[in-house]
C-alpha cells in the first residue's frame, strides 16, 4: 500500500515528484559501481522466440537490455540520429549505439553524476551524454529523428511538459519510442496525454507479464549485486528499488496494481 501510495502521489503532485525522485536518482548516481550501468525492470519474451544475441560483456545485463531492444528495435535505427532522455548510467544508450547503428546516439539525464559516469564508463564512437532536463530539452526544434525514454517519465513534474519538448525536438517523420509503468489507476492518465501530445499513436503493448516474467528471472542477479555493493539499512531499500522477488515493487507487478506499456508514436 505504501508504495503503490507513493506513486500514486507522485502522479498527482507533481513538485512531489521531481523532488523526490531527483532526491534519489542523484543518490544513486553517486555509486561509482562499474558492472552497473542500467536501472530498469527488464523484458523477457513469453514465447519460444529466438534469443537476442549478446556478447560475452553483455550478458549480465540481457533482461534489462532485451526491454531496450523491445522499445528500440521497433523502428530502423540505422542512420537516425536517436536521442534518449532519462539515460540514467547510460547501458542503455551503449547497447543501441553499438547494436542498433544509429547515426548518432545522444544520452540526456538530469544528474551530472550519472552524466559523468556514462562518459567514463560507456567509451563508444557516436556516442555522447550530457546534462539537461526532460522538460527542458537543450535541443534546437525538429533536431532529432527519434526520442527513447525507457522506464523514466514516472520521476518527471509534468509528462504533458515533456511530450511538448519531445514533439519540438522530433523532426516531421520522427518517431517517440516510449515504454514505463503507472499504477492501475493512472494508466488512463497517461494513455490520455499520449493521445493528445499532437502525436501520432502507431502501436500500444501491454508488456506488464514480460516484465514480471524478466524480474524473476534476474532476481538472484540483482540480490548479488546489492549485496556486493549496498550494506546496512540501504539493503532493503536497493532490493525494493530493484524489484526483486518478495519486494512490493515485485508483488505489485505480479497483482496488477502496477501496469506497464510499450509505445511507438509518430510526429
Amino acid at each position: 500500500m505504501i508504495l503503490e501510495l507513493f506513486v500514486s502521489l507522485s502522479e498527482r503532485l507533481p513538485v512531489f515528484r521531481r523532488w523526490a525522485w531527483k532526491r534519489w536518482y542523484q543518490h544513486l548516481a553517486g555509486y561509482a559501481v562499474a558492472d552497473w550501468s542500467f536501472m530498469n525492470y527488464g523484458f523477457e519474451l513469453l514465447e519460444n522466440h529466438p534469443r537476442l544475441e549478446l556478447a560475452p560483456a553483455d550478458e549480465d545485463d540481457r533482461y534489462c537490455i532485451q526491454l531496450y531492444h523491445h522499445v528500440a528495435s521497433a523502428i530502423p535505427l540505422a542512420d537516425q540520429k536517436v536521442l534518449e532522455v532519462g539515460s540514467g548510467r547510460g547501458g542503455g544508450a551503449s547497447f543501441v549505439k553499438r547494436y542498433l547503428q544509429p547515426k548518432t546516439m545522444t544520452g540526456v539525464d538530469f544528474s551530472a553524476k550519472a552524466v559523468t559516469f556514462c562518459q567514463q564508463r560507456h567509451v563508444v564512437d557516436g556516442l555522447l551524454f550530457r546534462q539537461g532536463d526532460a522538460e527542458a530539452l537543450p535541443f534546437e526544434d525538429a533536431s532529432v529523428d527519434v526520442v527513447l525514454n525507457v522506464e523514466s517519465s514516472h520521476c518527471y513534474g509534468s509528462m504533458p511538459a515533456f511530450l511538448q519538448q519531445v514533439v519540438r525536438v522530433l523532426q516531421p517523420g520522427g518517431h517517440f519510442l516510449f515504454t514505463d509503468f503507472r499504477t492501475v489507476a493512472d494508466i488512463a492518465v497517461l494513455q490520455e496525454q499520449l493521445l493528445q501530445c499532437g502525436l501520432t499513436m502507431v502501436s500500444e503493448t501491454t508488456i506488464t507479464p514480460n516484465v514480471l516474467r524478466a524480474l524473476e528471472a534476474d532476481s538472484e542477479r540483482k540480490q548479488k549485486l546489492i549485496g556486493r555493493n549496498i550494506h546496512g539499512w540501504l539493503t532493503r531499500t536497493f532490493q525494493q528499488f530493484a524489484g526483486v522477488k518478495g519486494s512490493k515493487v515485485y508483488d505489485c507487478f505480479r497483482d496488477g496494481s502496477f501496469v506497464y506499456k510499450s509505445y511507438v508514436l509518430r510526429k
